[in-house]
């Protein structure tokens, strides 16, 4: 299959999206014109690179386990080149058709990244030793092993990489990175645990910077909310090219004290300096495929905090901030078992109003735990409104939230039912989304991107788990800080049975109309692709930096345009890609439009392959 791919003369093998962008561009960027590429963070899969209006669009194309290949949420298909076969019939998702094929420069060969190099070289010596194969019967054990074979060289090989310290503590690592060259982007990677737990070790300012590395439940790896990969060798591979929120690229190897020599990082990179030659000792290469790594799901208390000071406001997301915290609400001690249950005298109200509504306000509290205080939020129904509806109305929204267990969903805390019913929430100092975009409009595509992506993750956790939202806007978009959002306000939510794909409303109420898909309109349905269409909207309101849609319409206006097949245009400076996902949200008939694993997927590749 790489062979053939190999020999397409639109493949240009392991370039970066930047590369893609520079050849299509040299190549007029006419609509339809593509090129195809390895892609730099899924084993064994590719990347479609598109220029439409101008701009540039890329696709990942993951390999399945099947062998097959796909375009998240399109067709399976047997090889590459059937997808873009596929494709020059049908759009079915891409931004346009693929019309002419952007060839390599004359003379030029696929390009061939770090790993690909030393790859052939790897699985032969292992296929030799462990088989003890030579001649014509070694080459057609690795014709028919080869799949098997490439994915075990490219999961277990980092073991015999210089940059990998195996088992060693954080205090030990910093000896080793302080020894020597004092190159600013020197490196090594650790194990933390057994349970496929790593830490990117980087020497920056003379100070080593820690950044951890998880494995989700797919087996992917990544520092916290960044780019997942298959391997470590892609991780390292993809840094090296670009910082993409750590503090600068890798450049050199911290060498382990047994000596063992690796591959350079690519050379072409200005700041990246030889680190030695290809490995020449394999003598124990047969023990790679011995050590699995065992999978497990994260923490879901686990997240990123970025930036602890909230005046702290700045352009890019700079520094990472790489600190894992478990909830701040959950102390054991208290918690077992769960409740949603709190004594008035645990909860203290501080002066200043968050926010209010129909119900009353909310006021910012601390939450007296055993152990420790802790600032919360806290919804308090209105001294004089005795309205049992309204009661109702709280106890469902506490019901729903304590139901829900995600770090991009503000988390409840409990219910307090003193002189006041009171709803007690994790605290969110920011603020809404559209507030703060709209008092701070220097803040970068990325950093909106970042935030706009988390909540795409919130929803697709909503998605799973069978919740409908009902009301999803950015002034139910929380923030903790700059760079990490909550989804909130539950009101409206509903859970759906296991056979449900739909809630059918019995009343109209008070709808927010704007935020609205046509079948809830027409037909009071909800079901999780209406709360995608809410999410088109959210975006435009985060890329617009809070504005409000369809500024100057009635609620009557604006269905009328929806039903003309009308919609809103891009926000100004508003990326192609964005607007394109946009557009997708706002797909008229629901079944066709796509579900939030689709949207979550596009916005993820798109933000963490964006330039620096």
């Amino acid at each position: 299959m790489a062979d053939k791919v190999n020999e397409l003369p639109f493949f240009y093998g392991n370039i970066t999206r930047e590369d893609a962008e520079d050849y299509l561009r040299q190549a007029g960027m006419n609509d339809g014109l593509y090129l195809l590429r390895q892609s730099r963070n899924y084993l064994g899969g590719f990347a479609l690179s598109v220029a439409y209006s101008r701009q540039c669009y890329h696709y990942t194309i993951e390999r399945e386990m099947s062998g097959n290949f796909v375009i998240a949420g399109g067709k399976s298909h047997k090889t590459p080149s059937d997808i873009i076969d596929y494709h020059s019939q049908e759009s079915d998702g891409l931004v346009c058709l693929l019309k002419k094929p952007c060839n390599r420069p004359r003379g030029m060969q696929p390009k061939v990244g770090a790993f690909e190099d030393l790859k052939e070289q790897l699985i032969r010596e292992y296929v030799k030793q462990t088989w003890n194969l030579q001649g014509s019967a070694l080459e057609q054990a690795i014709i028919s092993q080869r799949p098997q074979l490439e994915k075990l060289i490219a999961t277990t090989a980092h073991e015999k990489m210089p940059w990998f310290h195996g088992s060693i503590s954080r205090d030990d690592s910093e000896p080793r990175l302080l020894r020597g060259s004092k190159t600013n982007g020197k490196f090594l990677i650790r194990q933390r645990d057994s349970n496929g737990s790593f830490a990117l070790c980087l020497l920056h300012g003379g100070k080593v910077m820690h950044y951890r590395i998880d494995r989700d439940k797919t087996g992917k790896l990544s520092i916290p909310d960044g780019k997942k990969f298959d391997t470590l060798w892609q991780l390292v591979e993809h840094y090296s090219y670009k910082p993409d929120g750590l503090l600068r690229v890798l450049t050199e190897t911290c060498p382990r004290p047994d000596g063992v020599e690796g591959p350079p990082l690519p050379e072409h990179h200005p700041s990246i300096g030889a680190t030695g030659g290809i490995i020449s000792k394999l003598k124990t290469i047969k023990n790679l495929g011995s050590k699995k790594l065992k999978q497990t799901q994260p923490n879901t208390y686990e997240s990123r905090v970025v930036n602890k000071n909230k005046a702290d406001i700045s352009p890019e997301a700079m520094p990472m901030d790489t600190s894992v915290y478990e909830s701040p609400y959950a102390d054991p001690e208290e918690l077992k078992p769960k409740t949603v249950h709190l004594e008035r005298k645990q909860l203290v109200l501080e002066e200043g109003e968050l926010g209010s509504g129909n119900f009353g306000k909310v006021l910012k509290g601390v939450y007296r735990m055993m152990k420790s205080e802790k600032p919360v939020a806290i919804k308090i129904l209105k001294n004089d409104d005795n309205d049992p509806a309204v009661k109702e109305e709280m106890l469902r929204e506490a019901n729903v939230m304590q139901q829900l267990d995600d770090p991009y969903i503000v988390r409840m805390i409990g219910i307090c039912e003193a002189e006041n019913l009171m709803l007690v929430m994790e605290l969110a100092e920011l603020g809404p989304l559209n507030k703060f975009l709209q008092k701070n409009k220097h803040l970068s595509v990325k950093n909106i991107t970042e935030l706009v992506h988390q909540v795409s993750m919130g929803m697709k956790y909503l998605e799973e788990n069978n919740f409908v939202h009902r009301d999803l806007a950015a002034r139910n978009v929380l923030l903790v800080t700059q760079h990490y959002a909550k989804i909130s306000d539950f009101g409206l939510s509903k859970a759906l049975a296991a056979e449900e794909n739909y809630y059918k409303a019995k009343t109209h109420g008070k709808w927010p109309v704007k935020w609205y898909a046509p079948e809830c309109m027409n037909y009071f349905r909800f079901s999780s692709k209406s709360d995608v269409w809410s999410f088109g909207v959210l975006m435009w309101e985060a890329y617009s930096y809070g504005q409000k849609p369809y500024k100057g319409m009635k609620g009557s206006d604006v269905m009328q345009m929806i039903e003309r097949g009308d919609r809103m245009e891009a926000p100004p400076d508003c990326p192609a890609e964005i607007y394109d996902i946009m557009r997708k949200c706002w797909t008229y008939k629901s079944e066709e439009r796509p579900g939030f694993n689709i949207v979550e997927a596009r916005l993820r590749d798109y933000y963490y392959d964006i330039a620096q």
